[in-house]
């Protein structure tokens, strides 16, 4: 089994082929804008380089944000024009927020484990999991007065691209483990739309957005 998994919701592009659960081969580039004109020749040259062909991957999983609202639209827009041209690739959705979770070790879990993914403004995509990593509630954005009215007096462990940014303010929490990603794990990404795949549970990639973008006339 074949899959291609990429991200450009935050300051990256990444890319990654693997076969099974095993990557053969992975892209990753830190960059303030430009991700969707990097993102479909650097999957060309990847497949290429593999002497293969799109038709020959049997699933794509997209990061599907919470994000940059370009970057969201550019990966979503790219998982659905290839479906459009190649119907037997399958195609599956993977939140940050699940990415995120899933890169936590088992001894780093906590009572809840909160993911905070940067807007850029002064609040916060926010996601919490339980020690199992079942949601606990819906995804939203919040600011960092409300998170700490949530988390206080609960042991706590955080990740997400937000987390450094947060945890620059003495919050006062009772922390358990901290991770500062700079992106979501491509792996992680990887490894959900193949579990997905395998329970028959894909989903056709939607983005997900948290409030409306902002937008003004330059």
């Amino acid at each position: 089994m074949y899959t291609l998994a990429f991200d450009t919701t935050v300051n990256f592009c990444s890319v990654a082929l693997f076969e099974n659960k095993n990557k053969i081969d992975s892209f990753e580039k830190q960059m303030d804008f430009g991700q969707a004109e990097v993102l479909i020749p650097t999957i060309g040259q990847m497949l290429e380089k593999q002497q293969m062909e799109f038709k020959d991957l049997n699933l794509l999983a997209v990061c599907t944000g919470p994000g940059s609202f370009t970057g969201v639209r550019s990966s979503i827009a790219a998982a659905r024009a290839f479906i459009l041209a190649c119907p037997q690739v399958a195609a599956c959705g993977v939140s940050a927020f699940d990415a995120y979770a899933a890169d936590f070790a088992p001894e780093e879990l906590a009572e809840v484990n909160a993911i905070l993914v940067e807007t850029k403004r002064e609040d916060y995509y926010v996601q919490y999991y339980d020690k199992h990593l079942n949601k606990i509630g819906e995804p939203r954005t919040a600011f960092y007065e409300e998170i700490i009215h949530d988390l206080n007096g609960k042991k706590t462990s955080f990740s997400g691209d937000g987390t450094e940014r947060f945890l620059n303010r003495c919050s006062g929490l009772s922390l358990h483990a901290v991770k500062m990603p700079l992106n979501p794990p491509i792996d992680k990404v990887a490894f959900i739309g193949i579990n997905k795949y395998q329970n028959k549970c894909t989903d056709f990639p939607k983005p997900l957005y948290l409030k409306a973008p902002d937008v003004c006339v330059k």
